[in-house]
């Protein structure tokens, strides 16, 4: 009952400002609030301070820069084996199964198109038809940088303009099409096993989503798809490279191609992921 009135109050409240006014209470520097904040936020989520190299609170800026924070060296080790796809993420897995035809699933009874979910070009969307998918959700208490699945050359960043709903599960399994619905950055690349895209999901309190070449990226309702300058990003990028990351959680969704690989029996809807650890395999043959 709580769960549907939540999903239910989403329709009424007003979320983009709601997320504007989380983004400013996000990076107040005064240092008596904001450590106030972030001492709160540890202990609300539980947070793992062990794996954070950082003194908590005294050496973040904002609530911002502690959620947004790097990890210690070595913390997230990357699958050195050559056919691993990694987890770009820290998160649960929401679905991870087979595109059927272009239907991506979302929850029991819900799915949704290749073409509304990348808001692109159909060639760009039929590489990945029969494919594979992953959703991955972040707590607020998971790491919330992005990292590259597998090496590739990066193509193109469109950013899409959406709504902000949240994408906890009780969401996802309530509101039709969430993530095509949903503002979005869709980062498309090149690899050995074919086009991959790994989509960064806004959501309800997300203030923004960064890259380190395209800079903060704040929330758009309306307006058109984005081609996003790509003059300063490295092209080819390497497993486990830094992508982007969330101010504030959401879920990212990686796309592979047909004939693309296999994800590991064990990522599954409730699977808890690192980023960095193996979740699928390449085929063999990529000639």
């Amino acid at each position: 009952m709580k769960e549907t009135l939540f999903v239910w109050l989403q329709y009424l409240l007003p979320r983009a400002a709601m997320t504007a006014a989380v983004y400013r209470l996000a990076r107040i520097r005064t240092r008596w609030i904001k450590d106030a904040m972030i001492r709160g936020f540890v202990r609300m989520f539980d947070v793992d301070l062990a794996e954070i190299g950082q003194e908590v609170p005294h050496d973040f800026r904002t609530l911002n820069d502690f959620f947004t924070r790097e990890l210690a060296p070595d913390a997230r080790p990357i699958d050195a084996n050559a056919d691993a796809i990694v987890s770009p993420v820290d998160g649960t897995v929401s679905a991870a199964a087979a595109i059927d035809d272009n239907r991506i699933f979302q929850a029991k009874g819900i799915d949704y198109t290749l073409e509304d979910l990348l808001a692109t070009d159909i060639d760009r969307a039929d590489a990945f038809r029969e494919g594979r998918f992953a959703t991955i959700y972040l707590a607020p208490y998971n790491y919330h940088r992005v990292h590259m699945p597998l090496d590739g050359r990066l193509l193109a960043a469109h950013y899409v303009p959406g709504d902000l709903f949240s994408v906890n599960a009780a969401t996802v399994s309530r509101v039709a099409g969430l993530f095509r619905r949903n503002e979005r950055l869709n980062l498309h690349f090149e690899t050995s096993i074919g086009p991959v895209a790994v989509i960064l999901v806004g959501a309800l309190n997300v203030g923004s989503i960064t890259t380190p070449w395209t800079g903060e990226i704040r929330p758009q309702k309306r307006g058109v798809v984005e081609n996003r300058d790509l003059g300063q990003a490295p092209r080819d990028l390497e497993k486990g490279d830094l992508l982007g990351w969330f101010n504030m959680g959401s879920t990212v969704i990686v796309l592979l191609p047909g004939n693309g690989g296999e994800w590991q029996p064990s990522l599954c809807s409730g699977a808890t992921v690192r980023m960095g650890e193996a979740i699928g395999r390449m085929p063999a043959d990529r000639s």
